[in-house]
C-alpha cells in the first residue's frame, strides 16, 4: 500500500488526460479510468512521481516497536526517507551532514560506547543529540534505555522507541517496510497481467484491444493484475504494478460493460501485486510499416528511469492477440536466460554457408 501522497497530483488540464471527458479523452468513449479518477490518452502516458511520505505511527505498530516516550507530533509525524542511521558519530559529537528526518537506532556498538562514559558524558550528549528535531529514537535487542536517554527524549520530547530485534534484522525489516511505502510510483493506462510467471504490462491506444487481450489470456489461465489503471512502483531497480484498490478485480468490456473477473474466474485468476518484466504495446496495422520481424530489434521504454524490454505489435483482425503475448513472455524469458532464436539462426546460416565453401 502506498505512503500518503505529500504534493497533489497535476490537474486535469494540465494533464488532458484526467477525469471524465478530460481534453485528453478519446472521442465518444465513457472511458472506465475517466469514471473511477484514473487515466487515459492515446498513448501509453506516464507523469512525474511524487513524494510519498508514511506516518511514523504505522510503522511503529507494523514493525512492533514499544514507545518509551511520545512526542506531542507521534500521531502526525511523518516519515520521508527510506534511509535510516546509527548515530554513532553524532554521540562522539560529530554532527556534518547529520540528517535528523532519518530514524534513528541504536544498537550493542553505540550502546558499548556510551557505556565506557560517565553519567554526566551521556547526559551531554544526549542532550546534544535530542536538540536535533529527530523523528525518532529506537533501540534495538530489548536493552533497557540509559536514564539519560529517556530524561532528554522527555526533555525535548522526542519520540523513543524500543524493539526486541536485533539490530541487523530490524534495520532491514526497516528499511525494506519504506522501501515499500516511500517508492517512487505513477499512474500508468494499460494493462498489467501475469503470463508463465512474467509481468507482462499490455500498453496501446484506446480501443486496441488491451482488455479484450487479457480476458483470453485469463481464459488461457493467466492472472489479471490490473485492467486501464495501473499503479506502478518503483522499489531499488525493480519495477512493480498492481491495481487501484477502487477498481481491483474489475474489467471493462465495450458492449458488455464493467464485469468482476475474480467472481466469474474464481480467486485463482487475480493477483494483487506483480513485478513488471515486459512491455507490449499494441498498435492497429499500418500498411508500409516497417515491422519487426526477425526480432533482433532491441526497443526499450523508460518508467522511473528504468528501462523495460519493449515489444510492438501490429494488431489486425485474425491474428490470435492472446497467443502472440504467451509466445513472446516465453521467448522473453528464453532471452533473459540466456538463449536468443535469432543468434541460434544467425549461428546455423553460418554454419551451413561455411561447410559449403
Amino acid at each position: 500500500m502506498p505512503g500518503t501522497l505529500q504534493k497533489p497530483l497535476p490537474n486535469a488540464a494540465a494533464l488532458g488526460t484526467m477525469g471524465s471527458g478530460g481534453a485528453g479523452a478519446p472521442p465518444g468513449r465513457n472511458n472506465f479510468a475517466s469514471r473511477t479518477g484514473g487515466f487515459t490518452g492515446k498513448e501509453a502516458r506516464t507523469m512525474g512521481a511524487p513524494h510519498y511520505t508514511v506516518a511514523l505511527q504505522k510503522i511503529a505498530a507494523e514493525q512492533g516497536l514499544t514507545v518509551l516516550h511520545a512526542a506531542q507530533d507521534y500521531a502526525t509525524r511523518e516519515i520521508r526517507t527510506a534511509d535510516v542511521n546509527r548515530p554513532g558519530l553524532q554521540l562522539a559529537g560529530f554532527y556534518n551532514y547529520f540528517d535528523p528526518e532519518r530514524l534513528q537506532i541504536i544498537g550493542r556498538v553505540e550502546s558499548t560506547y556510551l557505556e565506557t562514559l560517565t553519567p554526566d558524558q551521556r547526559r551531554e550528549r544526549f542532550e546534544q543529540f535530542m536538540r536535533y528535531n529527530i523523528i525518532g529514537l529506537v533501540i534495538c535487542h530489548g536493552m533497557d534505555p540509559f536514564p539519560e536517554c529517556l530524561e532528554m527524549a522527555e526533555k525535548y520530547d522526542r519520540n523513543l522507541f524500543l524493539v526486541r530485534k536485533d539490530t541487523s534484522e530490524f534495520m532491514a525489516d526497516l528499511i525494506a517496510a519504506l522501501s515499500s511505502y516511500l517508492a517512487p510510483r505513477l499512474t500508468q493506462h494499460g494493462v498489467l497481467v501475469e503470463v508463465f510467471g512474467e509481468g507482462v504490462l499490455i500498453t496501446g491506444d484506446s480501443g486496441v484491444g488491451k482488455s479484450e487481450c487479457a480476458l483470453e489470456l485469463i481464459k488461457h489461465g493467466h492472472q489479471l493484475v490490473a485492467d486501464d489503471v495501473v499503479d506502478i512502483s518503483r522499489v531499488g531497480r525493480v519495477l512493480f504494478g498492481e491495481s487501484p484498490e477502487m477498481v481491483r478485480d474489475f474489467m471493462e468490456l465495450r458492449g458488455v460493460g464493467i464485469v468482476d473477473i475474480k467472481e466469474i474466474f474464481g480467486i485463482g485468476s487475480i493477483v494483487r501485486r506483480m513485478r513488471i518484466d515486459l512491455v507490449i504495446h499494441l498498435e492497429f496495422w499500418q500498411e508500409g510499416k516497417d515491422y519487426d520481424r526477425l526480432g533482433n530489434k532491441e526497443k526499450t521504454m523508460e518508467i522511473l528511469g528504468v528501462e523495460l524490454p519493449l515489444i510492438e505489435l501490429p494488431v489486425r483482425p485474425g491474428r490470435s492477440l492472446a497467443m502472440v503475448v504467451e509466445i513472446a513472455a516465453r521467448n522473453w524469458r528464453l532471452k533473459a536466460e540466456g538463449y536468443d532464436a535469432v543468434a541460434e539462426l544467425d549461428r546455423r546460416l553460418k554454419k551451413h554457408y561455411t561447410h559449403q565453401e
